[in-house]
């Protein structure tokens, strides 16, 4: 069973991943597969400024949109690969070559895809 909360969160910060100039937005629904997490959102950025400002704006929209706060942030200091760990949503910001270089999508290709672009009534659907 999808958590609602946890849907809404990974909405929220596919959205603003793409609306921040992140190219490549994708959200997997991990949460059959993996026990720590529902949803991965994945992101790449083609510099490092715009891995950190991806990763600031997420954080703000997510207080914003779902009052949430990351449990932890990692990566930051290197702006290349930033984990941001909510708990039941995990993102992932890349450096647009770090992500090609990990494929993590090839990973978890068995997991649905979410289209998290808006539909007519306002909300994402699950693929």
């Amino acid at each position: 069973m999808t958590d609602p909360d946890a849907f809404a969160l990974a909405l929220s910060c596919a959205r603003t991943a793409d609306a921040e100039h992140g190219a490549d937005v994708t959200v997997l629904d991990v949460g059959d597969l993996i026990a720590i997490a529902e949803y991965f959102v994945i992101a790449s950025a083609g510099n490092r400024r715009l891995v950190a400002t991806l990763v600031e704006r997420i954080e703000e929209r997510a207080k914003a949109d779902v009052t949430r706060s990351p449990l932890r942030i990692e990566g930051n200091d290197q702006q290349q690969w930033v984990l941001m760990d909510y708990g039941d949503v995990v993102v992932h910001v890349f450096l647009t070559e770090i992500r090609e270089f990990y494929d993590i999508e090839r990973l978890y290709r068995d997991v649905p895809t979410v289209d998290w672009r808006v539909d007519g009534d306002g909300a994402g659907t699950e693929a």
